[in-house]
């Protein structure tokens, strides 16, 4: 398997780090590495979003990896959030539902 640059990600992480700083791209990271200087992107792990949105296979992506390498704390904060959007991805289909009348309101 041949790995390559996904060059706009890459562009866009770049344009940023640029505009906002570190500070804004860390963000979007559950994890730091203590032992990599400040103002790496190596320092920042465990991404769960694209700098826009959070995403779903990011978040699992994030509690798996953490799971395997035991980092319980990222784990259990992954967990968390992927509770979070299940829930609101049930939230979601439970107001299409109702509003196509497949489903009651208590």
């Amino acid at each position: 398997m041949a790995v390559t640059l996904n060059k706009r990600a890459y562009e866009h992480a770049r344009k940023l780090i640029e505009r906002r700083g570190f500070g804004e791209y860390a963000k979007w990271y559950l994890g730091v590495d203590d032992e990599v200087p400040e103002g790496r992107k190596s320092r920042h792990r465990f991404p769960y979003g694209d700098f826009e949105k959070v995403h779903r296979c990011g978040v699992l992506s994030a509690e798996v990896r953490a799971a395997q390498n035991e980092y319980y704390d990222i784990e259990v904060a992954a967990a968390h959030l992927h509770g979070l959007l299940d829930a609101r991805r049930q939230a979601h289909r439970n107001r299409l539902l109702v509003r196509k009348g497949f489903a009651r309101t208590w």
